[in-house]
């Protein structure tokens, strides 16, 4: 398992197990985690589950794909550092990964 903490806009924090191989957009899903609303269910089609990664997360994440990086153009809020949660495959690797959630999806 791999301990993912996603920060809301507001502060409030949500630290969650979430199991290798599920993306953290599942794993906030299945936890209830505010913010994350994730119309298209993982099919890379809305951008309603697009995070702010922590700058020091950034690196280990790999390249965001040309479809990631053209949804990404659409989002509320985006920056440099700003993945969709969907896109992300959780990893042992990833233990202690930091996502913000940005105000508002859509």
């Amino acid at each position: 398992m791999a301990k993912i903490t996603f920060i809301e806009a507001g502060g409030a924090e949500h630290v969650i197990d979430i199991e290798p191989g599920r993306s953290v957009m599942q794993g906030a899903v299945a936890n209830n985690v505010p913010g994350i609303l994730a119309e298209c269910g993982g099919a890379m089609q809305c951008g309603t589950c697009h995070v702010h990664v922590d700058t020091a997360w950034v690196d280990k994440l790999g390249e965001k794909s040309e479809t990631e990086a053209f949804l990404l153009e659409d989002v509320v809020e985006p920056r440099p550092n700003t993945r969709l949660s969907c896109q992300i495959e959780v990893t042992e690797a990833l233990d202690g990964l930091v996502v913000r959630l940005p105000a508002r999806q859509i």
